[in-house]
């Protein structure tokens, strides 16, 4: 039971990091576009890196 909870524990590190770098990637991405269209694009990655894949609707209201 014990080397299942440190097993877990690690797993949950370890995804923790990679979350983490993501949200840095996506965020330098953003920072650095230049191209408003691009910027748009990272702009939209970046949400759905905080937020989840399904952040943002495809039909959204104006």
């Amino acid at each position: 039971m014990s080397r299942a909870l440190v097993v877990l524990a690690q797993r949950g590190v370890e995804a923790e990091a990679v979350a983490r770098e993501n949200l840095h990637a996506s965020y330098r991405r953003f920072l650095a576009e230049t191209d408003p269209e691009s910027k748009n694009e990272a702009g939209k990655d970046l949400i759905r890196t905080i937020f989840g894949k399904d952040a943002i609707a495809e039909d959204s209201i104006r």
